[in-house]
């Protein structure tokens, strides 16, 4: 195993996943949903309806609300859903989002 595959399985074994599904439930039951790939994937992928745009390198500090950075859905979020398109950067992104405490 590679030194990244062993720090995305210590990363993922702290999250639960969602399905597409699961995802639209959790945002229909008050979740927030991020899109945190890079405006040329948004591009040739598509847009994602109602997803809040916050690009990796900026995460933590647009949602983490005690940072003078945030966005304003970040006092208030109770869940953080966070997309890219493949998996392994949302899932290393939503571990860093925990470590500054954003649920």
């Amino acid at each position: 195993m590679s030194a990244i595959d062993a720090v995305l399985a210590t990363a993922r074994a702290r999250l639960r996943r969602l399905t597409p599904a699961q995802a639209h439930a959790a945002t229909g039951a008050g979740a927030l949903l991020v899109d945190i790939r890079p405006h040329a994937q948004r591009v040739s992928e598509g847009e994602i309806p109602g997803a809040l745009v916050v690009e990796r390198n900026v995460l933590e500090w647009r949602l983490d609300p005690t940072s003078a950075h945030r966005v304003p859905q970040a006092s208030t979020v109770l869940q953080v859903v966070v997309v890219c398109s493949e998996g392994y950067t949302s899932s290393l992104a939503a571990a860093a989002l925990h470590d500054v405490g954003v649920p």
